[in-house]
């Protein structure tokens, strides 16, 4: 059975010949520095690092999975280190602000990529995607001072994030969530309680974790309006104690093995407000909406990995005898 291999020849047909991208990267960002040429360079990387080095810790993924070790989740072999060599290749920051340590290409192309290494392993790309997610809604709604301290991390892919939604008695009923932030005096947040499905929600791949958690501030309004948005660090930025978020338990996700899907505990956790009090699931939604695309496109990839892996058994299965005559 073969493995995925990146179609660039139809990437190429798509982003030149169809929807004309030269013209688009020269309206969104000016110039004449990102054209094809440079384009069909960086496609050409993506497909390799995809190709030779996630496609081979796909299987891995799905045969080892996470596990919970003495120092917290640890991710299948391999992926840790694949995860230093995307971040190297400065894969993270591809589209991020040059003002935060990326390299200011236009957001479009990441789609590009997101594909790529998407089809090559769900699973590890669910990190970066995620960090994707939560970089959005720290740009949306973020003070500028968060955003140099959380994006500056995000962006280079030093760190990653994650959103916390629900809790094992909402569903999809936000409003029953039952997490809760009490104000301190420094202006910070103590929050409390406990999130499901977290994807990437802890794992040993940085230094430190970025959370985005909904919560209930002390006498905040019931139901979905008095919600609140919080980020809250795995450990503290300032001294790198543990900031009271540990991993409760792991889900075990058909197909995505290799990502640490957690139950999260928030034990007097310090937080920090996003935007205003019991607005943070207007805000969210920038992070769930970036989640959203990321689910159409994961069924683009999967498409295309069913598509060639069905093609390569149809040409190869054998069935029926010869219709011409045996030769002696």
């Amino acid at each position: 059975m073969t493995s995925y291999t990146v179609p660039r020849r139809d990437m190429e047909f798509i982003l030149d010949e169809v929807l004309d991208s030269s013209a688009h990267f020269k309206k969104i960002i000016g110039g004449e520095e990102v054209n094809m040429e440079l384009v069909n360079q960086i496609l050409d990387a993506g497909a390799a690092i995809c190709e030779d080095v996630l496609v081979p810790l796909n299987e891995v993924g799905d045969q080892q999975g996470c596990k919970i070790g003495e120092n917290g989740v640890e991710t299948p072999a391999g992926f840790k280190e694949a995860y230093q060599q995307f971040v190297e290749g400065g894969w993270v920051g591809l589209t991020g602000e040059e003002e935060f340590g990326g390299q200011g290409l236009p957001p479009s192309l990441n789609v590009v990529m997101s594909e790529m290494v998407g089809a090559a392993n769900w699973s590890f790309g669910m990190y970066p995607g995620l960090s994707g997610g939560a970089a959005n809604a720290l740009r949306a709604h973020a003070t500028p001072e968060q955003k140099e301290t959380y994006l500056t991390k995000l962006v280079s892919g030093e760190w990653t994030g994650n959103m916390c939604l629900t809790e094992p008695h909402c569903g999809s009923d936000l409003g029953l969530l039952r997490t809760k932030a009490v104000p301190t005096a420094n202006g910070t947040y103590k929050l409390s309680g406990t999130k499901i499905f977290i994807s990437g929600g802890e794992h040993d791949m940085t230094d430190n974790i970025l959370s985005l958690v909904i919560a209930r501030v002390e006498g905040a309004p019931a139901g979905t309006k008095g919600i609140s948005l919080f980020v809250v660090p795995r450990f503290n930025i300032e001294t790198g104690e543990p900031n009271g978020v540990t991993c409760g338990s792991l889900e075990h996700k058909m197909g995505i093995h290799g990502n640490a899907t957690c139950l999260l505990n928030f034990d007097d956790a310090e937080g920090i407000l996003i935007g205003e009090e019991n607005k943070g699931l207007g805000y969210m939604f920038t992070m769930m909406n970036t989640a959203r695309v990321g689910t159409a496109l994961q069924g683009i990839c999967h498409s295309e990995v069913s598509l060639q892996k069905s093609t390569a058994y149809a040409r190869d299965r054998l069935q029926m005898r010869s219709l011409t005559p045996q030769k002696s």
